[in-house]
């Protein structure tokens, strides 16, 4: 069987952590496919290097076989790596160096059990919602789908933004604001949750629309069913504003339309035991930290 492990850069620190992955992996007779330019980065850094069996860049080169792939950095390199999967049915798990990291949950201290739970498929998959985009003119190429969010936001130097919002092209509201966030499931506890969104558990067949700074204090986050079409028509002052999927933004000319909906495949990720949501939730929020409780 074959294991693929993708990354961006990682810290010397983390050096030795990769070593042991690798060796644990190597000693289950898994075959392990790298990422190209992720090996480029680490090969005259890690001491322990094993035999690698193959590399790819994109997902469509990695063989049937592949069981799963490991991300190893933060939450932003597994939003990455879809990139580099696109919409290919694969699982991923990935293994935190960073800080906070909801998506990247498995931290260096815990690698072996990770190992161990996978290489013995204790795990469930938990399938995550994708969000598509759609401007008429494929500002993102053929690839424009996000798996936190789609945000449309004003520049830096010019002043609020309309933004007229229609589900299923009903018209909802118009926010008067540095802009609006559409998030999915996955995304609550990214760029919505700083902006006052709510919390969703990765199963809600929901999307979050979450204003960005509204003129009238009145506008809050709404919920909204999932196979809801979303048009915003947005208008301002200034010659762009500008669109953000994910890690990824364009500016697009004033006046423009963006129409948000459900994308026809999910993301699958690996939830072993031990490590579900609710645990993840207490652990990077530190909920119940407080003495007082």
């Amino acid at each position: 069987m074959s294991v693929a492990i993708f990354g961006l850069s990682v810290d010397s620190s983390f050096m030795p952590d990769m070593s042991r992955l690798f060796s644990l992996l190597h000693s289950q007779g898994e075959k392990i496919y790298l990422y190209q330019p992720f090996f480029n980065s680490i090969k005259d850094r890690c001491d322990k290097m094993p035999e690698i069996e193959g590399f790819f860049t994109f997902g469509y080169e990695l063989p049937e076989s592949t069981r799963f792939l490991i991300s190893i950095g933060g939450d932003g390199t597994l939003l990455k790596s879809m990139l580099t999967l696109k919409n290919k049915s694969l699982p991923v798990i990935g293994i935190n160096t960073g800080r906070l990291g909801f998506l990247s949950a498995v931290s260096r201290n815990h690698i072996d059990e990770a190992i161990r739970y996978l290489l013995t498929e204790q795990y469930d998959i938990e399938e995550r919602s994708v969000l598509q985009f759609d401007d008429g003119v494929e500002l993102f190429g053929d690839f424009n789908y996000a798996l936190n969010e789609i945000t449309v936001t004003k520049m830096d130097s010019s002043s609020m933004i309309n933004i007229h919002t229609y589900l299923n092209d009903e018209y909802l509201t118009t926010y008067w604001a540095d802009g609006v966030i559409i998030s999915t499931p996955t995304g609550s506890t990214a760029y919505s949750l700083s902006v006052g969104g709510p919390i969703l558990t990765p199963d809600s067949k929901s999307f979050i629309i979450t204003p960005i700074a509204p003129h009238n204090l009145t506008m809050r986050p709404i919920v909204v069913p999932d196979d809801n079409k979303i048009t915003l028509m947005v208008e301002g002052r200034g010659q762009q504003f500008l669109c953000s999927l994910d890690s990824r933004s364009e500016a697009v000319n004033f006046p423009g339309k963006v129409v948000v909906s459900k994308a026809n495949f999910s993301v699958k990720t690996v939830k072993l035991p031990g490590h579900g949501f609710f645990s993840t939730l207490r652990n990077k929020l530190m909920w119940g930290t407080d003495r007082r409780n």
